[in-house]
């Protein structure tokens, strides 16, 4: 019964994802709004939409471990496994100086997670934080896309086109809608299911939230890449994995600790700390794939301007290197975790 919650979660995530940016688009586009407005907000907002009610689920539910691994894990979900099979499928072009801008705000976010990760900050300051500076990076560059015509925003323009949705008004409406409460519930069997797992099991939910979860909630960015690779629209495939990291990070977890502050230390992880010991819910190896795996992105987005398909291959084996040392089938340093 567990595993069918778990399946389901995924599945109405997935659909629900998929409904609501489809839904969400096409209000906006008969509201006259522009494509370039849409692929800033709406495309990045709406594909992290699954992360961000899972993870308050999660947090409300006192599961720490799956709230900020949901994120972690799916920020490095989606550079390694979706890009690196966006990639395979067909290589990426890349325009770095489209990249120049957001890639360099990507790079600070995942900074900032890992000194509030080492440091412990997410509290309800943290979080008002975070979620001004979402406002302030959407606000710069809207002001900045709309003033004149740069890579950047014909990049988000192009993210915002590749959303197929030319629904009414009212018919986009009921998509949305259909599409945001198939997410709650596919949030809600998704964590429930994650965290009875990770007690019948005595798996980290730490570990469920890094893995199970973050896959799930990245689905429809999968989705949404892997389309964009095979139409051979490169610069949408790679804008729309670093909108949603930025996302992730900022908006996600902004939210999160504004609506219920949390720490990441303490004895929650399942079997894996002793008596009276504390430590943090995210090890120095997740944090070190985190930083890891957003270099690679960077250095195979500019050096060559593409990823080819050796380099995805290089995502996708370090993404399944990583699942290797989460899981104990790969022996992992001692350095590299909490013990």
């Amino acid at each position: 019964m567990t595993y069918l919650m778990v399946l389901g979660g995924l599945v109405l995530l997935f659909v629900g994802g998929e409904a609501l940016v489809r839904g969400s688009v096409s209000i906006a586009r008969k509201l006259n709004i522009s494509e370039l407005v849409i692929g800033l907000t709406l495309v990045g907002f709406g594909t992290s939409v699954p992360e961000l009610v899972t993870s308050l689920r999660a947090i409300g539910q006192g599961a720490v471990g799956i709230a900020v691994g949901n994120v972690v894990g799916s920020n490095i979900a989606n550079i390694l496994l979706v890009l690196g099979l966006a990639a395979v499928i067909r290589p990426i072009l890349t325009n770095p100086r489209a990249l120049s801008r957001d890639g360099a705000v990507m790079l600070a976010v995942t900074a900032l997670l890992c000194a509030l990760i080492w440091f412990d900050l997410f509290t309800r300051l943290a979080g008002f934080g975070l979620i001004g500076l979402l406002l302030a990076y959407l606000a710069y560059s809207l002001l900045a896309d709309q003033k004149r015509e740069t890579d950047a925003a014909a990049m988000h323009a192009a993210e915002g086109e590749s959303v197929q949705a030319q629904y009414g008004l009212f018919v986009g409406l009921i998509i949305a809608v259909v599409g945001l409460v198939a997410v709650i519930i596919g949030a809600r069997l998704l964590v429930d299911g994650g965290v009875s797992i990770a007690r019948d099991f005595g798996i980290s939910e730490t570990i469920i939230g890094l893995t199970i979860v973050a896959v799930g909630t990245s689905l429809p960015e999968l989705a949404t890449t892997a389309v964009a690779a095979y139409r051979g629209k490169s610069d949408v495939a790679l804008g729309n994995i670093i909108g949603s990291n930025i996302f992730n990070v900022l908006g996600i977890l902004g939210v999160t600790a504004l609506v219920q502050p949390f720490s990441v230390r303490g004895n929650t992880a399942v079997g894996s700390i002793a008596d009276g010991a504390t430590t943090s819910l995210i090890s120095p190896l997740d944090i070190g794939m985190l930083v890891l795996s957003t270099v690679l992105l960077m250095l195979f987005a500019i050096t060559r301007k593409r990823i080819s398909r050796w380099e995805g291959a290089v995502l996708l084996l370090a993404y399944a290197t990583y699942f290797g040392l989460l899981f104990g089938l790969v022996p992992v340093p001692g350095i590299l975790t909490n013990a």
